[in-house]
């Protein structure tokens, strides 16, 4: 795609509340109900996977809006009542319901996440119908774990509704990236990378045409590392870019403790 813009990447855990971050990400004495606050400090994102096993409570989202900057995004992992038991089949309101509970989340959701499970085969008329079910403009992310749905037909369905194919990096394999909405959804799964490698996925990432991004490590002991790894790759870039010329976008400084982040912009060049 020609033209210039700039693309919005918000880089994040799977998950913020884990005891073994306190002394490297966290204060020592840092209190569970703090954590979710003191991540807020330093990466401006986070996949929330507990709601994966229980219908989040409004009440519950209404606390993490409140202990977050207004910048911050949330990204919602649907519970498996609706991706594994009924398996995207309209059997009760379980979907209805976890669209208005997450309006309290207000701008602060980013993005809802339904990961299939591995058994589910590539069904296009049951994905057409549950795609027909869901709001217009509501940002949502498709996690396929069974090959089959890795499918040309599959990924029309998904730009038909703006809906993004998530790109999982695991162990096994290469990672193919195919965009099907105006953002793209990452979750790299690997529990090393290196500089080489993570330089590697934000160029792959700088390449697509998307308005934002989001990319998610997975909760491992140094997944803020990672995170923060990551950030710095982007930020690395925007200086270059930014010696080019006088119109160029203005440096972006790494974020420090109790800084609110900002997440890394990316200018798109012509052609």
């Amino acid at each position: 795609m020609t033209g210039q813009g700039s693309m919005q990447v918000r880089i994040g855990t799977s998950g913020y509340q884990y005891k073994q971050w306190r002394g490297s990400f966290y204060g020592e004495k840092c209190k569970d109900a703090d954590m979710l606050a003191a991540y807020a400090t330093q990466l401006d994102s986070v996949e929330i996977n507990n709601t994966f096993y229980r219908m989040p409570k409004r009440e519950v989202l209404a606390r993490w809006a409140q202990q977050v900057p207004e910048s911050f995004r949330f990204a919602i992992k649907a519970p498996q009542r609706i991706t594994h038991v009924q398996r995207l089949k309209a059997e009760d309101d379980s979907l209805e319901l976890l669209l208005e509970n997450l309006q309290v989340l207000g701008d602060k959701l980013g993005v809802v996440l339904f990961q299939l499970p591995p058994f589910l085969r590539k069904d296009e008329e049951r994905l057409g119908k549950f795609l027909e079910r869901l709001p217009k403009g509501l940002p949502v992310s498709f996690e396929f774990r069974h090959e089959s749905w890795n499918d040309a037909a599959v990924h029309a369905q998904l730009r038909e509704h703006g809906a993004a194919l998530c790109t999982a990096d695991v162990d096994e394999g290469d990672c193919e990236l195919v965009a099907t909405a105006r953002f793209g959804y990452l979750r790299l799964r690997r529990e090393l990378y290196s500089d080489a490698e993570l330089a590697a996925w934000a160029a792959r990432i700088e390449a697509q045409a998307w308005e934002r991004a989001f990319v998610y490590f997975k909760h491992e002991d140094d997944a803020t590392v990672l995170a923060r790894r990551l950030r710095a790759c982007f930020e690395g870039s925007a200086r270059a870019l930014a010696s080019e010329g006088p119109d160029a976008r203005p440096d972006v400084r790494p974020s420090v403790a109790k800084a609110r982040p900002k997440p890394a912009k990316v200018r798109k060049q012509a052609g």
